[in-house]
């Protein structure tokens, strides 16, 4: 690598200059906690991010994916290989109570899983390397990406050609659960496929007081909620794990009249390939089941949300030995299992092989509210590890 200095002294340099980023990073990050913008409206974020960026003479190109930003990071050439990070910039429809001096000036609306978090070290990344001086063998491009929230964003970005030459790509989340300043790591399988479905059954009405006159859609809708979640634990696979919610049910006219339409409306969770490929006629067949016994149709919509986030093994003996040399191995928690929570870095993943890393954000002595409470608090603290840690693992992954 002609032109490089030796490791240590490049993850030396890079530390050294995150650090002497990090009130700037902090102001970055607390600015944008203030000023949150719901999926697909992060204008007022994009172009505050492309004011950062511009300020340290990168080039940025804007309204990539909608609301996006991406910044090419020319490298010198002696590697053809383009990786790609990738953070997400949105918030959600959240009132926050965290009584933060930097709170949410917006009503409703509140950075409440850590997209500020995630933002402010793409930037500072992109800044790191900026002020680096020396160039890297191959080219970095930088993903700005809206309406993660919604699990839209990663396809708008997508649609726009992000990921064309794109060789792997690298991500990050915040968690709560991990102690500020440590790193999270997850070989293989870290977030779950996540998909919607909506099932309507119809009967036909009748009175209350005479249900053997009529085919209660109501009652079979129970019976379709109560066979799928039994048939789970006897037809599926117990090591992979599926997760079926219905978080809502609309149906029914009055209380004394029996329901000729119940509409069920939930989310799917799982992790194993297999499960995933399969899992909405293995749904259908049990529904098809109910109905048909007790004389009623249906009609079943199964939406495809986003696939399960699968950690390339190399990327991420790459992204750990980078923030071990960087950071001391004892900033690495090893997480044993995987979430059933859903990311939309997967879509990422069906062009090129990428990483996830956990950002540890949790405060010492205070309580630690979970992601997506009006809660909410990060560990500033995060924001030097984050860099560092993204920082050393592009210039790794070079090497």
């Amino acid at each position: 690598m002609t032109g490089m200095l030796d490791d240590a002294l490049m993850l030396e340099k890079i530390r050294a200059i995150a650090e002497d980023l990090s009130p700037r990073l902090i102001d970055i990050r607390r600015h944008l906690h203030a000023h949150p913008e719901l999926s697909g409206h992060e204008h007022q974020t994009a172009a505050y991010a492309a004011g950062v960026l511009s300020s340290c003479g990168l080039p940025v190109q804007e309204s990539v994916g909608r609301t996006g930003l991406v910044v090419e990071l020319e490298g010198s050439g002696q590697d053809p290989r383009r990786l790609a990070v990738r953070t997400d910039m949105d918030a959600l429809p959240i009132e926050e109570r965290s009584d933060l001096a930097f709170a949410s000036r917006q009503p409703g609306l509140m950075h409440a899983c850590g997209h500020d978090v995630h933002t402010t070290v793409g930037l500072g990344t992109a800044m790191v390397f900026a002020e680096l001086g020396v160039p890297l063998p191959g080219n970095v491009r930088f993903l700005f990406q809206p309406a993660e929230e919604i699990s839209q964003g990663a396809r708008w970005m997508v649609a726009a050609g992000v990921m064309e030459g794109v060789d792997a790509i690298l991500g990050v989340h915040v968690f709560p659960t991990i102690p500020g300043g440590k790193v999270g790591i997850r070989y293989g399988a870290l977030t779950a496929a996540a998909d919607d479905i909506e099932v309507t059954i119809r009967g036909e009405s009748g009175h209350g007081a005479r249900p053997h006159e009529a085919i209660d859609a109501i009652w079979i809708a129970a019976q379709v909620i109560t066979t799928l979640q039994q048939a789970i634990s006897r037809t599926q696979n117990s090591l992979h794990p599926l997760v079926i919610t219905f978080g809502q049910i609309k149906g029914g006219r009055a209380p004394n009249v029996i329901a000729d339409q119940v509409t069920l409306s939930g989310t799917v969770r799982c992790l194993h390939p297999e499960t995933y490929a399969t899992v909405p006629d293995w749904i259908e067949h049990w529904v098809q089941n109910v109905c048909q016994t007790y004389g009623a149709t249906y009609e079943l919509n199964y939406r495809r949300g986003v696939p399960s986030v699968q950690n390339d093994i190399a990327l991420t003996q790459i992204v750990q030995a980078a923030a071990e040399s960087a950071l001391g191995k004892d900033v690495i928690q090893t997480l044993l299992e995987p979430s059933l929570g859903a990311e939309d870095f997967s879509v990422y993943l069906e062009h090129a092989p990428g990483m996830m890393f956990r950002l540890g954000v949790g405060l010492e002595d205070q309580p630690n509210y979970p992601l997506h409470h009006p809660k909410f608090v990060v560990n500033e603290r995060s924001l030097l590890t984050g860099v560092v840690t993204m920082a050393a693992a592009v210039y790794r992954y070079w090497v």
